[in-house]
């Protein structure tokens, strides 16, 4: 993952076609045809031994004949040939490559390309579109229109598909990428490359496979923060594996792991091209939306009833409750005849004026979050007056509106209007629904990527010796499957209720053991080669007495003999019978996805889970927030509610056990897989009645590693400032937002003035969420903290960097409170920045300070940075060199 040199694949001043050819519809030829006609400024050199001109063009007889270097080069070459090219053109100087041949030697292009820092693009890559650059790089039969948006594709098939479904239809393009092979430039690059790009508003991705998951989701979450990212991906149909002794591994498909990785990046996923570009379209002319509460506006009853079927036949957004305040307004504006509630039915003789006073009242409901505007045509009402009458109210209006303009051609003219409004404007109410869907969505998405759960799972405070023993034990033994006992007591450490149960070796134990604990009870088969035990008549239960645990069982030896006589059986567990009313049955798990890695499983439990298939799939770590969205997609949650005289079960509780799993395995990468099934959840909490656990050691692997870092606890360390006060150092997280905007409060103007190079009295809850809500990945703040007297947490400073994608610099600002400068304060933060960047192995430490913070200036020198005037006379450039330069 670089971004190094890749200004030259997109900005080129010079450009060498190797293989350029006369022979028409060969690669070589429209190569050369597409940048000669797309107007490249700069010299455009062809190689071919064979020809003196191409296309008019003076040919080279190769490389080495080449006048000047070229800063970029389309290879329309053979595959074997190319690695050979590579070569000759990196120790040339050139910077960036296209490699149109597919089925090439990956290894040895790829050791020719970075041998030079040369970046390849391919092999089997379509070009590089840039219109703004008027560099068409392809063999594609169509150019681009200029625009704002990125598309990238691993297919160049669907890149001319898309090139030629978008000119008819006005859209433009920033560039076009195609990556082909994606052998050495990837998703994550381009993420890197175009999060950057002033000319690129939003990024479209077409995915067939992510090869660099490592790579890809600190970019793209980086670049979901910058603007949006919409991805299309096949794989829909891919299910989970057959199911095996773990159900979570069966449950947790690729393509569920993918959509959890795209909801935690920050980004949106979508059907098809359509949708991807309408979906643009919605982000970039909506207002931002608050919430998932819309109402719907029309002329007719029909059309809203079909958006109001629309909205609740998918999950996100629902339909608004109106309240009594805003009927009563509305009835003020509107006929008699009106019947109060959503959707709102103007009639359909409705004039602008209705349309107004109507829309305007939804707007300022604060129970209203977006207004979908509907009006079909008819002979009565011009729908262009009503769409100027929408347009001109919505500039005034706090809430995100929609128009749907039903027709043909009588609806153009109005849609044309919108367009030029930059309103999101639609022909069909199915499309208008699914832009604030996407709304939704969107917003979900961009929230979970603000979240860093904390280390600890809420106020529980885990017993991570106990576990981190259990764990150990279970690594030791073949299998790494653990024990009933011990697998209760794991989940006990984390504060995940269990029933009791107890191992006994023999029929006889069991009713001694059955006894002890009271009627009734359920006898369970324990063996570790039976995960299934419903499966192999392995449990009885409600036994009332002595004789029905004894003969349940001989039952269950028997059986299990006849359908596993492999099996080892170590002997029973028995519990008492849960008895726990108004019960809904839930499972959670954990599996290993083989790209995004560790993944956490919750849905509907029971025997016929991998039937009913009601579960969703999320990454860790989780905290509460996250873990009720985790809830809340899947269609058990509806079951969770009150019914008749059933109470509502207990959110809270089924979230923090969510939670608490999530910190199980973040504490303890060991777990590779676990079924909590059932887990039974009423209005009184949670209590697992039987789970299963395998533990593995860890590794490098894909599998392993956590897509989005955890909280990194290991980075705290006490400090002892000059006064002998303690403080504790640490990264910051999302709840430190109360006290950093305390320590800013704190903070003198001029303090204020040196940190922000202007003017801040006050920070807002966005710009303090941004500054506290980091990615571990790509940025890192240490805050030095203590405790108050009256047992509050206070925030005395912050040292904070961001990193580029090739970690070779690293941005710094430092915060001291005003009122303990000269306690050194300042030189332990610099210490503690500058000891984790060289155990990352960053390549330096930069910074910008204003020319009269003299304090600052004396602290850089001190830390061993080099001060050096900027090209802003008020701006001194510092810089500490970690590594020696490459």
């Amino acid at each position: 993952m670089s971004i190094l040199n890749l200004p030259f694949l997109f900005t080129p001043r010079s450009i060498a076609v190797i293989g350029a050819s006369e022979r028409p519809r060969s690669v070589g030829n429209i190569v050369m045809r597409n940048l000669l006609e797309g107007r490249f400024a700069g010299p455009i050199m062809p190689v071919n031994p064979k020809r003196q001109a191409v296309s008019g063009v003076l040919a080279y007889g190769s490389i080495a004949d080449l006048p000047i270097r070229p800063d970029l080069a389309v290879l329309c070459t053979p595959a074997a040939t190319v690695p050979g090219l590579l070569e000759e053109l990196g120790r040339l100087g050139t910077r960036a490559a296209i490699v149109a041949a597919e089925n090439g030697d990956r290894e040895a292009m790829l050791a020719a390309a970075r041998a030079h820092g040369l970046r390849l693009l391919g092999g089997g890559s379509l070009g590089v579109l840039v219109p703004r650059a008027n560099l068409n790089a392809s063999f594609t039969h169509m150019p681009a229109r200029p625009g704002r948006v990125a598309f990238v594709s691993q297919s160049g098939a669907l890149c001319a598909a898309v090139l030629d479904w978008a000119r008819p239809r006005g859209i433009g393009f920033s560039c076009v990428v195609s990556l082909g092979d994606g052998i050495e430039v990837d998703f994550a690059d381009m993420l890197d490359y175009l999060a950057n790009d002033e000319d690129t508003k939003a990024i479209l991705l077409h995915i067939e496979a992510i090869h660099a998951r490592r790579d890809f989701m600190p970019a793209a979450r980086a670049a979901a923060r910058n603007k949006p990212v919409l991805l299309i991906k096949g794989g829909h149909s891919e299910s989970g594996g057959a199911i095996g002794p773990f159900l979570a591994e069966a449950l947790a498909a690729p393509d569920d792991a993918f959509d959890a990785a795209v909801r935690r990046a920050g980004a949106l996923r979508v059907e098809n091209v359509d949708e991807l570009f309408g979906t643009v379209e919605t982000l970039a002319r909506s207002k931002q939306i608050k919430g998932e509460r819309l109402a719907v506006l029309s002329n007719g009853r029909g059309a809203a009833m079909m958006a109001m079927d629309e909205l609740a036949a998918a999950e996100g957004g629902h339909a608004t409750l109106l309240s009594p305040d805003t009927l009563a307004k509305l009835g003020r504006e509107l006929p008699p005849e009106w019947k109060p509630g959503n959707p709102v039915d103007l009639g359909i003789g409705a004039s602008a004026a209705l349309y107004t006073a109507a829309l305007k009242v939804l707007s300022e409901a604060p129970e209203v979050d977006g207004v979908l505007v509907i009006h079909a045509p008819n002979a009565m009402i011009d729908g262009q007056e009503v769409a100027r009458a929408v347009i001109d109210t919505q500039r005034r209006c706090r809430s995100a509106m929609l128009a749907c303009w039903i027709g043909g051609e009588t609806a153009t003219p109005a849609l044309s209007l919108f367009a030029e409004a930059g309103l999101p404007s639609y022909n069909s109410i199915g499309a208008a629904v699914r832009g604030f869907r996407h709304l939704v969505h969107h917003r979900r998405n961009q929230a979970m990527l603000m979240e860093t759960p904390p280390a600890d799972p809420g106020d529980f405070s885990p017993a991570r010796g106990a576990a981190r023993l259990i764990v150990e034990r279970g690594l030791g033994r073949p299998g790494g499957i653990l024990g009933d006992p011990e697998t209760r007591a794991l989940l006990g450490a984390y504060g995940i209720p269990t029933v009791e149960s107890t191992l006994c070796a023999t029929g006889e134990e069991a009713v001694l053991a059955a006894g002890r604990v009271g009627y009734p009870v359920a006898l369970t088969v324990s063996s570790p080669d039976l995960p299934r035990k419903w499966d192999v008549g392995g449990v009885a239960l409600n036994l009332e007495n002595a004789e029905a645990v004894r003969a349940a069982a001989d039952g269950i030896l028997r059986r299990v003999r006849e359908t596993a006589p492999e099996a080892r059986i170590d002997g029973f567990a028995i519990q008492r019978m849960v008895l726990w009313p108004h019960s809904r049955q839930l499972m959670l798990g954990i599996a290993c996805d083989p790209l995004f890695g560790p993944v956490l499983v919750f849905g509907e439990g029971g025997r016929a889970v991998e039937l009913v298939r009601d579960h969703t799939v999320t990454l860790p770590p989780l905290n509460l927030p996250l873990a009720r969205q985790v809830i809340a997609r899947t269609r058990i949650s509806r079951r969770l509610e009150a019914h008749g005289l059933r109470p509502p079960a207990d959110r809270d509780t089924i979230a923090q056990a969510l939670v608490r799993l999530s910190a199980l395995l973040v504490d303890n990468p060991e777990i590779v897989a676990c079924d909590i099934n059932l887990l039974f959840a009423n209005h009184q909490g949670v209590v697992a009645v039987d789970a299963r656990v395998r533990v593995a050691p860890p590794d490098d692997s894909d599998r392993r590693r956590f897509s989005i870092l955890p909280y990194p606890a290991g980075l705290e360390e006490p400090a002892v400032l000059h006064d002998g006060s303690e403080a504790l150092l640490r990264p910051i997280r999302p709840e430190d937002e109360p006290a950093h905007a305390e320590l800013i409060g704190r903070m003198s103007p001029q303090d204020l003035r040196y940190r922000f190079f202007g003017s801040t009295q006050k920070l807002q809850h966005s710009q303090l969420a941004r500054l506290t809500q980091i990615d571990y990945d790509r940025e890192m703040a240490f805050i030095a903290t203590r405790v108050r007297r009256d047992g509050g947490v206070e925030t005395l400073g912050v040292v904070r960097t961001a990193t580029d994608p090739d970690n070779r610099r690293a941005e710094l600002a430092i915060l001291v409170r005003t009122d303990l400068k000269g306690t050194g304060l300042g030189g332990i933060l610099m210490d503690k920045i500058i000891r984790y960047h060289r155990g990352r192995h960053t390549g330096e430490i930069g910074a910008q300070i204003l020319a009269d913070n003299e304090p600052m200036l004396k602290l850089a020198r001190k830390c061993g940075f080099t001060v050096r005037p900027s090209a802003e006379p008020e701006v001194v450039e510092c810089r500490l060199q970690l590594q020696s330069p490459m």
